[in-house]
């Protein structure tokens, strides 16, 4: 870490500083939300399907990627564009403040709930601008050879600062489960805070050619850019089949998760945090390691790495109903088969925040590098329309085994893709 640092040149240090200090805001903001879905499951008494559409709001804005990508690609000051944006997402959070502070209140209203649901919808409205934006920035001011492990340690530094927030919310919504509507505005604050120190990190607006052909012939255009990415980039396009597998196991059980920790062990507040910030700990220890590793090794390779990890997690998880030994110490429920689920979970969580914010970088030329990360956030945007809600909907019909069992089938089915196309379609490895 320290060779690499000393060798930065001053504009990768002035930009890497920047990066660093908005990792760790963000950090503190996603370690608090990391609580999200039990504030409305256990505060709010939220229904199941209420949590599958949270979860799905998150991503089915993704969606929308390559129309926003063509806006993006349209505005001459993108610094100003996601400011903009900071505001009109962020400062919903303090409608919070008129929240009732109490479960007598809220009584049998579900009036709170929707509004709660509303105001994360346009909370997360920003991901699909401002993701394609943060790499737009640092591939114009971190050279190739270092990128891959300079985002590891800003990742790490975001891990860390969400570890600590979590953990401290835990305890505080533990203590009093209505604090939330104190603590949400105040990420607000730190979202607009955050977003313009973003937008300072040093970027040339370059001029922009407005087309004749006009804006929705030009998302025509991008949609079969997209196609013909696909066509031409086979591993690019195997990349994409195999983690639309992973989405499809990811995105119906993580609701599923969380009404499992919740209506069949009975975790509290802290007990959930707990676990979060374990997993979280180790993937802040890994995260370096796998920074150097991914720009080695084929990202085909990185990739079964990271859905095996998932697989596991899963598979320990799926045990643990029919194993629910665990022992309680200062209020932690520690069951056994979830400490190697997180285990597991902590090499997920290093491997993928990588593989998903910057995998896609590695199959394309520079110039077509937005392009092919639009690709990769509208292609989960699309799993995002069915994944929460159908992982509901098989939990209710089936149970919590045969919705894992499905899940850890379609992850199987994505390594072994993504081992055929290696084999099929070697790349070359700088």
């Amino acid at each position: 870490m320290r060779e690499i640092l000393k060798s930065l040149l001053p504009g990768e240090r002035r930009a890497f500083g920047l990066h660093l200090l908005y990792s760790f805001i963000e950090g503190v903001i996603l370690g608090v939300l990391a609580l999200n879905e039990y504030v409305l499951i256990k505060s709010l008494k939220g229904t199941d399907f209420q949590i599958g559409l949270l979860f799905q709001f998150s991503v089915i804005l993704l969606l929308f990627s390559v129309i926003l990508n063509e806006w993006i690609r349209r505005s001459s000051d993108k610094a100003r564009l996601i400011r903009t944006v900071a505001w009109i997402t962020r400062v919903p959070l303090f409608f919070l403040l008129f929240f009732p502070r109490s479960v007598e209140a809220f009584g049998d209203n579900q009036l709170y709930n929707l509004a709660f649901l509303g105001i994360f919808l346009l909370f997360y409205l920003a991901n699909p601008i401002i993701y394609p934006v943060i790499n737009l920035f640092l591939k114009n001011n971190y050279r190739h050879h270092v990128f891959g492990s300079l985002y590891s340690y800003a990742t790490s530094l975001n891990k860390a600062a969400m570890l600590l927030a979590t953990f401290l919310f835990g305890i505080w919504l533990d203590a009093d489960p209505y604090v939330f509507v104190y603590v949400y505005p105040v990420l607000a604050l730190l979202g607009i805070i955050s977003i313009y120190i973003l937008s300072r990190i040093p970027h040339t607006p370059m001029p922009v050619e407005l087309e004749k052909r006009g804006f929705w012939k030009s998302v025509t255009s991008s949609i079969l850019n997209m196609m013909r990415i696909f066509r031409t980039n086979k591993p690019y396009r195997d990349f994409e089949t195999g983690f639309a597998l992973y989405g499809f196991a990811w995105m119906t059980t993580i609701a599923v998760i969380t009404i499992f920790f919740d209506k069949v062990l009975n975790l509290s507040y802290s007990s959930v945090a707990f676990y979060k910030n374990s997993y979280n700990l180790i993937a802040i220890v890994l995260l370096p390691l796998f920074g150097k590793l991914i720009g080695k090794i084929d990202p085909r390779k990185f990739g079964v790495y990271t859905f095996l990890s998932l697989f596991f997690y899963l598979f320990f998880l799926m045990l643990t109903q029919y194993l629910p030994g665990h022992i309680t110490i200062f209020g932690i429920q520690l069951y056994y088969m979830l400490i190697p689920a997180f285990l597991s979970h902590a090499v997920f969580a290093a491997t993928m925040a990588l593989l998903w914010y910057i995998g896609s970088a590695y199959f394309s030329k520079p110039e077509e590098a937005a392009d092919y990360q639009s690709i990769h956030l509208t292609m989960t945007g699309i799993r995002g329309l069915y994944g929460p809600i159908l992982g509901v909907l098989l939990y209710q019909l089936l149970g919590l085994t045969w919705t894992l069992v499905f899940a850890m089938i379609a992850l199987l089915t994505s390594v072994w893709i993504l081992l055929w196309s290696m084999h099929r379609h070697p790349v070359k490895v700088d």
